[in-house]
């Protein structure tokens, strides 16, 4: 077995390959990109074993040498892994993690002893933030934030084309703050048809699995969507809770459905308001969106004028982009991570 500080030494300063990792909830992908020139040299997924932890590590160490033998590398180079969550710096232990078979685990220090590589792992959304950022959607960009709406909704930093984690590891994390400027509805007529306006306040809001009620990630996520969407069709709250269909009201809202039309027009508006605090405080270069959601233009097309009626300024300067490249810029982003020092 490799001694993993070697392989950290050695292959930091010589190999022309990086390989990275995206560790999902349903898949698990891999990607060997040249280092210099961001060509790719092999592209592989493989199954997550959902709710097995040896098998996980496994299964990385698995597909990283296939991505190896595939871009015609011979020895085991260093693994850059975008995770679910993050390593916590208090108990080096993973925390925040929806793929909750990770958290409480040593993920980083279980990996090397397994598969005697150098590993670093950062949030999937930072990586995606520095895919964008080296040489994407946001190339040569400063100051990067970066989206992910989707299943979840995670958020990621990149400053300089590095990972920016903050002190605690959660820099980014917009998808468990509040729901910003939250709405009882009634009061803004024109933004959403009635009569599916004045019943449903954001207030206390949906219930989230980190414990809270109301975070962002319960409104603009896919199964979000759905929920809204169904409780706008009558349907109670336990039974709302139950639709996980995204699709299903895109499709409805195309054909002009009025429930499938209100649910767009309110994620529309919690999108803008969402995306406006991230402006605010960052005050970023550029926006990057990725994720399933991000490619439904009649969801996030045109997002400035919902951005800027929200801003604590007199213009909206920052654009908002489609990751460029597209599913495959979170696993990128995770080899980058062996591109610095």
């Amino acid at each position: 077995m490799l001694d993993p500080a070697a392989a950290d030494d050695g292959s930091r300063m010589q190999s022309r390959v990086l390989v990275g990792i995206d560790l999902g909830g349903t898949k698990i992908a891999a990607v060997a990109i040249e280092r210099a020139t961001g060509r790719t040299l092999a592209h592989l997924r493989m199954p997550t074993p959902r709710g097995d932890y040896d098998a996980t590590i496994r299964t990385i160490d698995e597909i990283a040498t296939r991505a190896e033998q595939a871009a015609g590398v011979t020895e085991r180079l260093p693994l850059g892994i975008g995770m679910p969550g993050a390593i916590s710096p208090k108990t080096g232990l993973v925390k925040n993690a929806n793929s909750t078979w990770l958290n409480g685990r040593p993920l980083d220090r279980d990996l090397t002893a397994h598969t005697g590589r150098a590993i670093r792992l950062a949030n999937d959304a930072n990586c995606l933030a520095v895919s964008e950022a080296v040489d994407g959607a946001a190339a040569g960009s400063h100051l990067v934030f970066a989206a992910i709406l989707g299943t979840g909704i995670g958020g990621g930093i990149a400053i300089g084309g590095h990972v920016h984690d903050g002190a605690d590891a959660i820099a980014g994390e917009w998808g468990h703050t509040p729901m910003p400027w939250a709405q009882p509805w009634s009061r803004a007529p024109g933004e959403i048809p009635p009569p599916h306006a004045a019943e449903l306040p954001e207030l206390p809001g949906p219930a989230c699995y980190c414990g809270r009620t109301g975070c962002i990630e319960t409104l603009l996520s896919g199964p979000g969507l759905a929920r809204d969407a169904a409780r706008l069709r009558g349907l109670d709250d336990d039974a709302a809770a139950r639709e996980r269909s995204a699709e299903a009201v895109l499709a409805a809202a195309d054909t002009g459905t009025p429930w499938a039309v209100a649910a767009v027009a309110r994620w529309r508006h919690r999108f803008g308001r969402a995306l406006a605090m991230i402006v605010n405080i960052l005050d970023p270069d550029v926006i990057v969106l990725g994720g399933g959601l991000s490619q439904v233009p009649a969801l996030v097309a045109d997002p400035e004028p919902l951005v800027a009626p929200w801003l604590f300024s007199d213009r909206m300067r920052t654009p908002i982009r489609i990751a460029r490249h597209g599913d495959d810029s979170g696993v990128r982003g995770a080899a980058r991570l062996w591109d610095t020092p």
